[in-house]
């Protein structure tokens, strides 16, 4: 089974109220980015929740996910995806991490992500767009306790610093996995 993972825990400081509950379209962010998932070949959808987490599960109530709380939010990112990791059945194969954030993304590009590691028989999957490398990434199971050990201060990179000969990098023709949302001007620029 192939799982999304995405990272809604965030405090938003820079955008100084909370990203995924601002409206995309007529939708909400975390919404938009969830929908584009199911849309996709992913089999099961984890968010994890830290910051404005009531506020966020009222939005997702309806909506087919599993959600997990991060009391270490405040942390970082590689806090709520240690906690994702942690909360994953036996039975995941691998996980895609998603950015709460990043509502641009078509779910025919987490599909290429997706084939290319059924293709492959790499553990580490990153998609690419005019070779900078973007999100989701995927990450093979194998790499569960590693993931549970890794430095906060470098996070993922550290992973895939680790492991180069087990990395698959995929180009893309979206720019969209490059584009997150962190202050207004983001936002304001890509509602446009």
């Amino acid at each position: 089974m192939i799982w999304a993972l995405v990272l809604a825990a965030g405090e938003s400081k820079r955008m100084g109220e909370s990203k995924q509950l601002l409206p995309f379209g007529n939708k909400t962010m975390i919404e938009t980015v969830i929908d584009h998932i199911m849309h996709s070949e992913v089999d099961e959808i984890l968010v994890v929740l830290g910051s404005n987490r009531e506020n966020i599960e009222c939005v997702l109530k309806d909506m087919p996910v599993r959600s997990v709380h991060n009391p270490r939010f405040k942390e970082g990112m590689l806090s709520s995806i240690q906690k994702g990791f942690v909360s994953l059945p036996k039975e995941a194969e691998a996980v895609l991490v998603f950015l709460g954030d990043q509502p641009m993304i078509p779910s025919s590009s987490v599909d290429q992500i997706i084939r290319a590691y059924r293709s492959s028989a790499k553990g580490i999957v990153l998609p690419v767009y005019q070779q900078r490398r973007g999100h989701p990434i995927l990450i093979d199971v194998t790499y569960r306790q590693e993931v549970a050990n890794l430095n906060p201060e470098i996070g993922l990179r550290e992973l895939i610093h680790n492991h180069p000969e087990d990395i698959l990098e995929v180009d893309l023709d979206s720019p969209s996995i490059l584009e997150d949302i962190d202050t207004p001007e983001d936002y304001k620029n890509l509602k446009n």
